[in-house]
């Protein structure tokens, strides 16, 4: 009898085990068995190491620049990323007496750090003086397509009082390709002005080096781009990203702090499928970061880092605690 209670149970034991397989091997579908614990640990290493190569990539880069990410937005809150990119308008760009303004600040910040000689100081002055004047050459020259930009950012504005265009597909489309057509009447200009700031940039720093042998020269001064608007837009944003995604890297590699880590992760990437919105199919599509995003709470959801992770120790001390003070004193 017992022989063949043991043949029925093992039967038993191969058919259940492919349903097992299918739906969870784990008896209770309140807890994880080893298997969906190895899941989530390899899952949460290969979003952490994902998090970790992008943050790497960047911050060898040096000039990543989250701006054509934010300008390529779509969909009902492409004009909110698009108001990131820092001076996607070009108004500051093309103001004179604002890029004169910077021009100056930089010149002051830089005799500063350098300790411009009198000489020096004269050249960077004739330098800012000769910058301005390519700005009115540029002014000139794209005055045209300047004037034809500003026509179409009044069309634009025309068709958000109009909002069958933004209900009706075909419309919408059409009214995307009016604004791309319209953007590409100021990329030109915009070219020429951040050419002229980085020329600009380079002179003065030139200025500053001449006096020190190769071997001595200290760091050049970076002109960098005065705070928008917006306040959190892509001159602060380029800064800070590399940094975040390497922070959530190592947090989710090393499971530490994970349900933290993976909502940030998730609101991050939840924001980059929001931009592309409707999303494409293909290479291209968002949806890969949708699924990511999903992951990212799944890990958030059920404390990852807590399996074979620098959370288990914490939860350990964290239980100890909450041990110690359910004890009650001896009377």
């Amino acid at each position: 009898m017992p022989f063949r209670s043991g043949a029925n149970l093992f039967v038993r034991n191969i058919f259940l085990a492919p349903l097992r397989l299918a739906i969870g091997w784990g008896l209770s579908p309140r807890l994880l068995g080893l298997i969906g614990i190895t899941m989530l640990v390899l899952l949460r290493i290969s979003i952490g190491w994902h998090f970790h190569s992008e943050g790497a990539a960047k911050y060898r880069q040096g000039d990543w620049d989250a701006a054509p990410f934010f300008s390529n937005a779509k969909g009902p809150l492409a004009d909110h990323f698009r108001s990131k990119v820092w001076d996607y308008q070009g108004k500051f760009r093309r103001d004179a007496s604002l890029t004169q303004w910077w021009f100056g600040q930089f010149v002051d910040e830089a005799a500063y750090y350098y300790s411009f000689t009198d000489q020096q100081k004269q050249a960077a002055a004739d330098a800012l003086t000769h910058a301005m004047e390519n700005h009115e050459l540029i002014l000139d020259d794209y005055a045209d397509d300047l004037e034809e930009y500003e026509l179409g950012l009044k069309r634009l504005e025309s068709y958000k009082d109009k909002p069958e265009r933004s209900g009706v597909e075909s419309l919408s489309e059409q009214v995307e390709t009016v604004r791309k057509e319209n953007d590409a009447k100021l990329k030109p200009a915009l070219r020429e002005f951040d050419q002229l700031w980085s020329s600009f940039e380079a002179q003065i720093n030139g200025i500053g080096l001449q006096p020190y042998q190769p071997h001595e020269r200290p760091a050049p001064v970076p002109m960098g781009k005065p705070l928008g608007d917006e306040g959190m837009d892509t001159s602060v944003i380029n800064k800070i990203v590399p940094y975040f995604d390497l922070t959530i890297g190592w947090c989710l590699i090393l499971g530490f702090f994970t349900p933290v880590a993976a909502l940030a992760a998730a609101f991050f990437l939840g924001s980059v499928f929001m931009s592309q919105y409707p999303p494409a199919t293909g290479p291209t599509s968002s949806y890969y970061q949708l699924v990511e995003c999903m992951a990212c709470l799944v890990l958030a959801g059920t404390g990852a880092g807590r399996f074979a992770g620098l959370d288990f120790f914490l939860q350990l001390i964290i239980r100890r605690s909450e041990a110690k003070g359910d004890k009650k004193p001896a009377a």
